[in-house]
């Protein structure tokens, strides 16, 4: 499937019905009398945020929603029916904004939460309801009110426990299809992977925490270069960051400075990612020749107190003690706001 994260979407509440204008016409009721009925409502748009999707993907393809107009009132004192509501299913993490505003609505962050995106107008009045005891056979009625209009910004932010990031190729992808089920694409060029992956991890305690990886970040992700603003968005929710760096001299990069780079990208992009959690990982130990290169990148994280990690994800070398410490952080009681100059777990 497809994977969508923004999308713009027309919501449009149904008009209220106009009232009616009627005079009785009944046998033994020889005076009559007003007896127009009032507009039914006009139906309304709420979103609802629903686990039954995990993409914006069907917003390309049905970008308007409209919920039905109230019916007229009729004579004889009849009401007009209601419109009919709808109810449009959003993925959960979808965040809602006014479009033409910017104005953020809702964060739609939990199964089942709903927003009403535009309320239904209101019915007009049928002229007996004007009727006093000086004003027998009044002629006034309303015409319906208008529906609540409006266009919407939906952008999905991924809701997972662990964000994996780093370097194009830093072995995000393979170390997901490890420790989870996900099965994303491999392969040894940069930018494989598309768009973001979710993996479930499950525990040997029947526990389990959600890992995303992200893709696309490379220096001037910020500014757009690469797949990076397109993507960062999906870590501001995560409760702790996996930092991946490829130790390997395949990469023909310096892994302290790769390391710095993708630090700065995250605080670029947003100041609080900085405030989460971190763990660095050395990935591709495996094949690393060049052990001052692991070194370097080890006392970088022990300068800054953040939990260091050597890993093989071919090889299975250190993956336990990585989901062990993924664990900590991903299934504690409450939120945690260490920064990364901190790396202690939280207490469970």
């Amino acid at each position: 499937m497809l994977f969508l994260d923004q999308a713009r979407i027309l919501v449009k509440a149904g008009d209220g019905g106009n009232g009616c204008m009627a005079f009785r016409r009944e046998k033994y009721v020889p005076h009559g009398g007003p007896s127009g009925g009032d507009g039914g409502h006009g139906g309304d748009v709420t979103l609802v945020a629903s686990n039954h999707h995990n993409t914006l993907l069907q917003f390309s393809y049905n970008p308007e929603h409209k919920a039905g107009r109230g019916r007229h009132g009729e004579g004889s004192d009849k009401t007009g029916a209601d419109g009919n509501s709808i109810e449009v299913e959003v993925p959960v993490g979808t965040v809602v904004y006014d479009d033409d505003t910017g104005e953020r609505l809702v964060d739609l962050s939990e199964p089942g939460q709903r927003y009403l995106a535009a309320r239904g107008g209101r019915g007009g009045r049928g002229n007996a309801r004007f009727a006093t005891a000086t004003h027998q056979a009044p002629t006034e009625h309303e015409p319906g009110h208008p529906g609540g209009e409006r266009r919407l910004r939906l952008e999905l932010k991924l809701l997972a426990d662990v964000g994996l990031v780093g370097f194009p190729n830093a072995g995000k992808s393979t170390l997901i299809s490890r420790i989870s089920a996900a099965r994303p694409k491999i392969a040894d060029y940069p930018f494989t992977t598309l768009e973001p992956n979710l993996g479930v991890v499950k525990l040997d305690d029947f526990r389990s925490f959600v890992v995303a990886d992200i893709p696309g970040l490379i220096e001037g992700a910020h500014l757009g270069h690469g797949l990076g603003t397109q993507f960062l968005r999906h870590i501001e929710r995560t409760r702790v960051l996996a930092h991946l760096v490829d130790v390997s001299e395949e990469s023909g990069r310096d892994p302290v400075n790769d390391f710095h780079v993708i630090l700065a990208e995250l605080g670029s992009f947003s100041p609080e990612l900085l405030q989460k959690p971190m763990l660095v990982v050395a990935t591709k130990i495996d094949v690393a020749q060049d052990a001052g290169r692991v070194a370097g990148l080890r006392e970088l994280a022990a300068l800054r107190g953040l939990p260091f990690f050597e890993i093989s994800s071919v090889t299975g070398q250190g993956l336990d003690g990585l989901m062990h410490a993924m664990s900590e952080y991903a299934l504690a009681r409450g939120p945690d706001d260490r920064s990364v100059s901190s790396g202690k777990p939280p207490e469970a």
